[in-house]
């Protein structure tokens, strides 16, 4: 079985049925879209809660997520938090069944452009994520959230957010790393 895990080739189909499984037992059992946002959006409403409840009552971005359905602070912890968390470690699992980790910390493209440094690196893919991230909750979802659940319903927004996802990130591959003929730079 792991010799099947590990065949580049059939990877993504697996990844995609196991996500069109998952998608339909979370609409079927949770009434509700796979997200991964929220639980850090819950978290922070939680916290700031703790200082301020009267400052998270009236958020109108806090009203517009729970609504008066959730009778206050929205539990840190959650399912979706859970599947937040099972992403990391499943990732992990993936990774190491496939071979693939700790194997390249600074990609060869990025070492060529911009150095070997390890923590540049890091803090470019961080902010690189904040921004997607960002972006993507100033649309109604996150990134999961548009992209599979909101995708398989045929969601304007989610459509609109997915095809603005890989133009930006083609047209920002293109200025930081240039554009390539096929085979040119690759060994």
């Amino acid at each position: 079985m792991t010799a099947i895990l590990r065949d580049p080739r059939l990877r993504p189909y697996f990844v995609g049925i196991g996500i069109g499984v998952l998608s339909w037992a979370t609409f079927y059992f949770m009434d509700k879209a796979i997200g991964t946002s929220t639980p850090f959006v819950g978290a922070a409403e939680s916290v700031v809660a703790l200082a301020a409840p009267d400052h998270v009552s009236k958020n109108a971005y806090l009203h517009k997520l729970y609504g008066d359905k959730t009778g206050g602070i929205k539990p840190i912890f959650n399912w979706e938090a859970a599947l937040d968390l099972a992403l990391i470690a499943g990732s992990f699992l993936a990774a190491r069944i496939g071979g693939g980790f700790g194997r390249e910390r600074v990609p060869s493209v990025w070492a060529e452009r911009f150095g070997p440094s390890v923590g540049k690196r890091y803090l470019a893919a961080f902010i690189g994520g904040f921004l997607l991230l960002f972006g993507a909750r100033m649309a109604g979802g996150c990134t999961s959230g548009h992209g599979i659940s909101g995708g398989l319903q045929l969601a304007v927004s989610s459509w609109t957010f997915f095809v603005s996802m890989f133009v930006s990130g083609v047209a920002t591959a293109a200025i930081l790393f240039g554009i390539r003929r096929r085979g040119e730079g690759a060994q």
